[in-house]
């Protein structure tokens, strides 16, 4: 969900790729004879959804002999990576000139843009430094023996350099990223990079690295509550970020799972992004395609995904109106696929949101569709586990509204101390551990 007072997130970028000189890495699978000790599978340890560029601004004209630079946080590591590029809403092929990964510079950690330079691999695809995103098509690199520590910072920076068109992209990115012109991929610091937009992943989907006797991953299914709205900028702080925190406090060795969150900012059950909403709201192509067609690439398409948490609804009731029957119907369809697809399914309760926007935003008609959808996911048996968000972020004299200690200050995202209380709410035992 996004806030009605901020109507458009600025549509600019930064995106990802990671190089490195050629390596040989070891196969993902084991040889019939081999220790099953030394099995190594690939295992995803970040992932973004991605979605159509918007209307207007950058995100609509792409990027021409631009660089962009960004920094993702890992989950979980591993000796080798790969990165995983997606075009799947451009329209026209993208060429990729050039793509590196290094760490960051800490002796300048106020300099997000300045890299390590003896760290600086390149990425190559195939073996060829450049490669071409078909229209419509992901791009997967070649492995990259390029040790990813738990919980580590990775600094991605690629080169277009001819007009990209419309981009693929995630809009709320809770992280500084840099656009500067030409060729700044082997740059080590940003004096370069001009644009330095708090938002905003370009044409980058995930990254795997290889791990031995991997448990999978988690995929986080949501809305701007996940996606980190609300949350300290480039500090990590989204509440499935704190859940990976207890993962690998809980479990620092090879079975801790990724967290991938899969979640974007305004997306809804049951309506597209453009469409506009309660209070004024016009609505985004960034806010992605109805949830339920998001499946197959946010969520089935992860590296060894085993479970899935759904965070949605709420954006179906404030911005839509919609009744507790269509987002009843639609969660319990997004649990059966889940299902089918032999993962674990679990759902969270929505939270409260009462204070929030505009008038007719907030009405108390909305909040017994909430409450009526929550009383459902609480004594269905449907679901393989619930998270009842809604217990742990609501104020217990006026439970329509977030604690005042949780509340991020537009009275539906939660801050950082809600989203570390969202984390700490969360059974590990329903993930498996």
């Amino acid at each position: 969900m996004t806030t009605p007072k901020r109507w458009h997130v600025v549509a600019t970028a930064a995106i990802l790729l990671m190089a490195g000189t050629p390596a040989v890495v070891a196969s993902a699978g084991p040889s019939g004879d081999a220790d099953r000790r030394d099995r190594t599978t690939w295992a995803a340890t970040w992932a973004t959804a991605v979605t159509r560029g918007n209307a207007t601004g950058l995100t609509n004209t792409g990027l021409n002999n631009q660089s962009v630079r960004m920094v993702v946080h890992t989950t979980v590591g591993g000796p080798a990576l790969r990165v995983r590029l997606s075009n799947m809403y451009g329209e026209q092929a993208v060429q990729v000139g050039r793509a590196t990964i290094a760490r960051p510079n800490t002796a300048t950690p106020d300099d997000l843009s300045d890299i390590d330079p003896a760290t600086l691999r390149e990425l190559t695809f195939g073996g060829a430094t450049t490669a071409t995103m078909n229209r419509g098509a992901e791009l997967l690199s070649d492995p990259l023996a390029f040790p990813v520590g738990d919980q580590s910072d990775l600094v991605l920076t690629l080169h277009f350099p001819t007009p990209t068109g419309p981009v693929t992209f995630h809009g709320q990115s809770r992280q500084t990223n840099f656009i500067g012109a030409t060729d700044l991929t082997s740059a080590a610091d940003g004096a370069g990079f001009t644009i330095r937009p708090n938002c905003c992943w370009f044409f980058l989907s995930g990254i795997d690295v290889q791990r031995k006797l991997s448990p999978g991953s988690v995929v986080v299914f949501g809305d701007s509550i996940a996606d980190g709205n609300g949350s300290t900028v480039n500090a990590n702080k989204r509440w499935p970020d704190l859940l990976a925190d207890r993962l690998i406090d809980a479990r620092p060795d090879v079975r801790t799972p990724g967290v991938l969150n899969a979640s974007l900012a305004g997306n809804r059950l049951n309506h597209e992004g453009p469409e506009p909403g309660a209070g004024g709201f016009p609505g985004y192509n960034e806010l992605g395609p109805n949830a339920v067609a998001r499946l197959d690439e946010d969520v089935f398409s992860q590296t060894d995904a085993k479970t899935v948490i759904t965070h949605l609804g709420i954006n179906d009731i404030w911005m839509s109106g919609d009744s507790a029957d269509a987002i009843i119907a639609s969660l319990r369809q997004v649990n059966r696929q889940v299902q089918a697809r032999g993962l674990r399914s679990l759902v969270a309760t929505l939270t409260p949101y009462e204070g929030h926007g505009n008038p007719g935003v907030w009405t108390p008609e909305k909040e017994a569709v909430r409450q009526a959808v929550n009383a459902h996911l609480r004594a269905s048996s449907e679901f393989d586990g619930l998270l009842d968000f809604d217990k742990v972020l609501r104020d217990p004299a006026q439970p329509s509204r977030l604690l005042p200690a949780y509340d991020s200050g537009d009275h539906i995202h939660p801050n950082d101390a809600g989203n570390q209380a969202m984390a700490n709410a969360v059974p590990l035992r329903l993930l498996g551990l």
